[in-house]
């Protein structure tokens, strides 16, 4: 297809136009649904009004797509904007361009001297819309209503392909976020579905984050806040919260500042003084579990927050005390690099018993548990901020590992 190549900096996007029709059978529309996810989940059924069977219909049918990452369609505006087609005589219907998107990446053939203008490749799969989803939702049903006039149409588009694939994620959280207020924590699901091919860390540390809310034996299970305002269940900690804390401790950032300080000195007995770099958790996960999730790794974090659970007794999801907020949870996460740090524990976890090694490590948490009443919590743990409370609570965990 005809195409304009556009490069800023390292980024390249491309600019086309596609006939209506054709456009709408090469994206794919999704939506974010929550329906089977923990009990007390789940936004209220908007009721339909008299004539818009068909888009309930429409929208019904993508809901529940098995790869949906998309904020649900609203019935209203997509009504309000097959209105708007209907009713458009001389003005143009979609003035601007939709936000496309491929994990693949796309050949582009420049026309001679034209390095800008060329044919760009058609993907293999439907595009994901990063922004339009409505507008060619609409168009969809205009479509179906008034099929000639919807020949004549032709829909701008922009596109990004697999170069781009961090940079997509990004923008479609700025543009949903900012008019639709859509819980930043759907970032987590871009991470699963929407970044192909690199960062194996983020895709990992976001199964990870699935994983505790799902498993029957995470103590996390269902206390992580994935919808917002929209819960109707008491949660802990917001998924985007407790993927940052999981992904800290696997960033590859912070295994090459490490590598690049000093290394920590071990003398041996009758030999010169060896340099010996620091223990790295990235190094540990990538040969113990690798990157794949179909692994254990979601084991290794479950039998660490069932060891903390046991060790903190009642105080574990008490409602007076903050032991189970998500700043004592970052807190108890971020702890986990420091416990892994002991060869014996990483020896247990490998023989199947990192619960009963994790239990031994943290048994002296126990003599905290009195500090993380409500009563008093923010003076005993007094900080600026949030930020800096997280580091003192981690300092103080640190501190009483056996």
């Amino acid at each position: 297809m005809l195409a304009l190549k556009v490069t800023q900096k390292d980024g390249t996007f491309y600019l086309t136009s596609y006939k209506a029709q054709d456009l709408l059978r090469r994206v794919r529309f999704l939506s974010r649904h929550y329906a089977a996810g923990a009990p007390g989940e789940g936004g209220e059924e908007e009721r339909a009004r008299p004539g818009e069977e068909e888009i309930v219909g429409f929208i019904k049918g993508i809901e529940r797509s098995d790869k949906a990452f998309q904020r649900g369609l609203i019935r209203r505006k997509v009504r309000d904007i097959v209105n708007f087609y209907e009713n458009a005589q001389s003005q143009p219907m979609v003035p601007g361009p939709v936000l496309l998107y491929t994990g693949e990446t796309l050949g582009f053939e420049p026309f001679g001297e034209y390095r800008a203008l060329g044919n760009l490749e058609e993907p293999q799969s439907p595009f994901i819309i990063i922004d339009g989803q409505h507008r060619l939702a609409g168009m969809r049903l205009y479509a179906e209503r008034h099929p000639e006039e919807a020949e004549a149409v032709e829909v701008p588009a922009i596109i990004f392909d697999g170069r781009q694939e961090d940079f997509a994620a990004e923008m479609f959280v700025i543009i949903n976020s900012t008019h639709t207020r859509i819980n930043k924590s759907h970032l987590v699901d871009l991470m699963e579905r929407v970044t192909y091919g690199t960062a194996p860390e983020k895709r990992w540390a976001a199964w990870v984050v699935t994983r505790l809310y799902e498993d029957p034996q995470s103590p996390l299970q269902y206390k992580i806040n994935k919808l917002g305002g929209r819960s109707r269940q008491e949660k802990w900690i917001l998924q985007s919260e407790l993927y940052n804390e999981v992904y800290r401790l696997v960033d590859p950032r912070n295994s090459e500042r490490r590598r690049a300080g000093k290394g920590r000195r071990r003398k041996h007995a009758g030999e010169e003084a060896e340099e010996v770099p620091e223990w790295d958790m990235h190094r540990y996960i990538a040969s113990t579990f690798t990157w794949d999730r179909r692994g254990q790794a979601p084991q290794l974090f479950i039998d660490y927050l069932r060891a903390v659970r046991s060790v903190m007794g009642d105080s574990w999801g008490s409602k007076a005390h903050y032991l189970t907020s998500s700043v004592t949870i970052k807190a108890i996460v971020r702890a986990l690099g420091d416990v892994l740090e002991d060869p014996e524990v990483r020896k247990a976890v490998k023989e199947g018993n990192g619960e009963q090694a994790f239990g031994r490590k943290v048994s002296r948490w126990a003599e905290l548990g009195p500090d993380f009443r409500k009563d008093g919590f923010y003076e005993r743990f007094a900080a600026k901020g949030q930020v800096e409370r997280v580091r003192r609570i981690h300092g103080e965990l640190v501190a009483r590992l056996a």
